[in-house]
């Protein structure tokens, strides 16, 4: 008797979770995406949280390997997120060479702090899109902006990576 009773109890706390969630649509799927390599923890660190308290000094460094430094995968997803931005909101096209090592190398320790502040603005801007935009628009940039979200949660692993090697990385933060 008491087995049926846990099972029924079980059974009904199931039920009502499955009424009170709400159904994933395209719109909350990309939404959660963009989020969770921008300003929520989830599985891994977001951005805000992957260079939160790190100086110019420390985002120039590198293991002297050929790897990059902190400060140019920031520039880098900086880059790359502002230009499809710009793009889904139909403003012209900027002049780029094709050559992805400008989006890395272009990066100036004087403006750590600004290329944070706009990564973080650009990313914010990229929810509000997915946030208003028309079912028609997010079907035609749903595979893009998807990608966007995968190209973030790859680099951002590079950064605490990076940050693990420096030594400045606390694993607090959630990665140990």
């Amino acid at each position: 008797m008491k087995s049926v009773v846990t099972a029924l109890i079980v059974l009904l706390s199931f039920s009502a979770f499955a009424q009170n969630s709400k159904p994933v649509t395209l719109r909350s799927s990309l939404l959660e995406q963009l989020h969770t390599t921008h300003d929520q923890k989830d599985w891994f660190v977001p951005i805000d949280v992957a260079v939160d308290g790190l100086t110019a000094e420390q985002a120039t460094w590198t293991d002297g390997k050929g790897n990059h430094s902190v400060g140019q995968l920031t520039y880098h997803l900086l880059f790359w997120n502002q230009r499809e931005l710009e793009k889904f909101k139909g403003e012209p096209e900027k002049k780029f060479s094709g050559n992805n090592d400008e989006t890395f190398n272009d990066f100036d320790t004087k403006k750590w702090n600004d290329t944070v502040k706009q990564l973080n603005q650009v990313m914010s801007e990229l929810e509000k899109f997915v946030e208003s935009a028309d079912e028609q628009k997010l079907q035609k940039w749903a595979p893009e902006i998807a990608r966007i979200g995968t190209h973030n949660a790859y680099h951002v692993g590079q950064i605490v990576f990076v940050r693990k090697e420096q030594g400045s990385w606390n694993p607090e933060k959630g990665v140990k």
